[in-house]
């Protein structure tokens, strides 16, 4: 089977790259993401993906399999997407700042024959942050292509997370353990 991530985000890429799996990416899509206010928060990621999946550009082709994602972080029962500056960068950590918060990313892995949609689920412990390092963090690291205003890979993974519940590629942005698993059944 001929493997298409359908994401831009160069963290899934490098971690599909590491489970050794040849694929291609191909980010054209139609997809507008929106979703009903009223649906739950821990279903919209899944819905997300599965959006992505067939907003695809074009018809999949009987030996592809297609992989999108989509990546949310929930606090205090608000969502957190990708800040569009840095004082909603600052603001959003700022929120995060000693706090449990939910991470979850929902996956759809389609061919033509089969689909497999799912969420996981990961609860990370941040430490209480200072003013002066969450605007260290966010002006040195840009972090406004990451959900939540934050990379757990980078400084304020380091010097600011306590401990997670979960995968931390799920936080990254892929669970590929999961991923892994379920490419399995597509032959």
């Amino acid at each position: 089977m001929k493997i298409i991530l359908a994401s831009g985000s160069p963290r899934r890429k490098e971690l599909l790259k590491l489970l050794d799996i040849d694929f291609t990416v191909d980010t054209v899509n139609s997809f507008e993401e929106k979703f009903d206010p009223s649906t739950p928060h821990e279903e919209v990621p899944q819905l997300m993906s599965e959006g992505k999946s067939y907003g695809f550009h074009r018809p999949l082709a009987e030996d592809e399999v297609l992989i999108t994602a989509d990546t949310m972080v929930l606090c205090d029962k608000l969502i957190m997407g990708k800040p569009h500056g840095r004082a909603e960068a600052v603001a959003m950590l700022e929120s995060l700042s000693g706090k449990v918060h939910e991470v979850i990313t929902g996956v759809t892995i389609r061919s033509l024959k089969k689909k497999v949609s799912f969420s996981d689920k990961t609860l990370v412990h941040f430490k209480k942050l200072t003013l002066e390092e969450i605007e260290y963090y966010v002006d040195k690291y840009k972090p406004y292509d990451k959900a939540g205003a934050y990379a757990i890979q980078e400084w304020i993974g380091y010097a600011g997370i306590r401990s997670i519940e979960g995968s931390v590629y799920n936080v990254v942005g892929l669970p590929v353990d999961r991923v892994y698993e379920e490419l399995k059944s597509f032959k």
